[in-house]
């Protein structure tokens, strides 16, 4: 296959090194057009499809757990964390997109570029790390809904879930649209599923609008306080600034400024759209879970299963629970399919790493799937649903080491040129990946501490 090459030598690329270096994903790269003399809805559409990519996973089985969790335990309470969360994920994905069109590298390549050996080997395997946990949310979620829905073993829908390999390949062979096509296809899937599940559970619509307002009991409350942290982890996710800093550069646009920047700006509405459908969907779980359990005597329920197994007959609906178990199969799937593209972007980017694309992604998914089997393998069932929530507390964790370099980097005027995020918009992204810092860092003492 022949190597795509970029130099950059445009001048809002001279603070990187002058070396050619090899295009992000070159299999699709700049492989849909973008009509030069559409108006504005064509072009949208045209640039519509990374964003969505990207939401998936910000709605994956991870935030299932978390939001299960947050709901039935808190009520309403931790809405405001998802709303703020949500917040901070669409401008730090505008960061990322505006970083792969503006530099022509995805955040693992500029981290490359920017760092030595030694830190970028530290950032790869923390990478892998966050990418590894953020795989076992979402091979064990979607084994789950196999389980649930048609009685298949906790073990084989695990091992079954390494079929997203061949469905990478079969859509991208088509094109890189299809597998958009499918992604969105899913997310409205699992839309629709939460539309009908809220209209069901009759939620407390003024307790609701509450929630959305931050309280200090959040912080104050250890256990609370892992919740949120680990809901802060469902939804800010580093593995997916890797992602779209890469996808984004399937669209064909022109090396002049006046493209670039139409294409930032399309980039950037196109996964602001986005996820705002996945803020709808983490705080339908979040709602459903706080009318249903919280307050009924089933505050405890953490449990996907159990969540399955109550729905029905606390709401009164036999639909309730299939619904339930058809969108977190939808979740899961969607989440492992952008998992395994993750998961290429970061070991071609930070190692050069390259081999064939069934090989690559033959071995970002067994990366997933050992420690699922093995966590199965060994507590079982019931061993889940905590490690759910785990995983996404240590994506959490993982978070600032891909958060500071991003910001950096686009803040960074050698680096990008005319493109350089403006003053306050730095001050915005600086502050929020301080306060990420500052609660992980919280988050940290206190488990040290034995304080949860």
């Amino acid at each position: 296959m022949a190597i795509n090459l970029r130099a950059p030598d445009h001048p809002h690329q001279s603070g990187w090194p002058r070396e050619a270096v090899h295009v992000s994903l070159p299999e699709v790269h700049a492989s849909i057009p973008i009509p030069a003399t559409a108006g504005f809805w064509r072009k949208l559409l045209a640039f519509s499809g990374p964003g969505f990519l990207v939401a998936v996973g910000y709605m994956d089985p991870g935030n299932w757990a978390t939001d299960l969790a947050g709901g039935a335990r808190y009520g309403y309470a931790l809405l405001s964390v998802i709303f703020i969360s949500n917040l901070m994920a669409i401008l730090l994905q505008a960061l990322a997109a505006r970083l792969g069109i503006a530099s022509g590298r995805d955040l693992a390549q500029a981290c490359r570029d920017h760092y030595s050996p030694s830190v970028n080997i530290a950032l790869w395997l923390l990478c892998e790390v966050a990418i590894a946990a953020c795989d076992l949310a979402e091979v064990i979620g979607a084994a789950i809904a196999l389980e649930l829905l048609f009685g298949l073993p906790l073990i084989w829908g695990v091992c079954l879930t390494a079929s997203d390999v061949l469905i990478v390949l079969f859509l991208q062979h088509h094109g890189f649209r299809y597998i958009e096509a499918f992604v969105v296809s899913l997310i409205v899937i699992v839309a629709i599923a939460f539309g009908v599940e809220l209209w069901l559970s009759k939620p407390d619509l003024v307790a609701v609008g509450y929630g959305f307002i931050p309280h200090a009991r959040i912080i104050s409350d250890p256990a609370m306080l892992y919740i949120a942290l680990s809901i802060l982890g469902a939804t800010v996710m580093p593995h997916n600034l890797y992602l779209h800093s890469s996808i984004v550069q399937t669209r064909k646009y022109t090396d002049s400024a006046e493209s670039r920047r139409e294409a930032i700006r399309f980039a950037s509405l196109d996964s602001t759209v986005a996820l705002m459908s996945a803020l709808f969907i983490n705080a339908a779980i979040l709602i459903m879970a706080a009318a249903v359990f919280h307050g009924t005597g089933h505050q405890d329920v953490a449990s996907i299963e159990d969540a399955y197994q109550l729905l029905s007959p606390l709401l009164g609906s036999g639909l309730a629970s299939i619904l339930f178990a058809v969108a977190l199969l939808a979740s899961g799937q969607n989440a492992t399919l952008t998992g395994t593209l993750a998961g290429q972007i970061v070991m071609e980017g930070f190692i050069n790493i390259r081999l064939r694309p069934w090989l690559r992604r033959l071995i970002t998914r067994l990366l997933a799937i050992v420690p699922a089997v093995a966590v199965i393998a060994i507590y079982g069932n019931r061993g889940a649903d905590p490690l759910l929530i785990l995983s996404q507390v240590i994506l959490s964790l993982q978070l600032p080491f891909a958060v500071f370099p991003l910001v950096q980097f686009t803040s960074d005027r050698r680096k990008m040129g005319r493109f350089a995020t403006p003053r306050w918009m730095q001050a915005l992204a600086w502050t929020t990946a301080v306060v990420i810092a500052v609660l992980n860092g919280w988050l940290l003492i206190q488990l040290l501490g034995g304080g949860i």
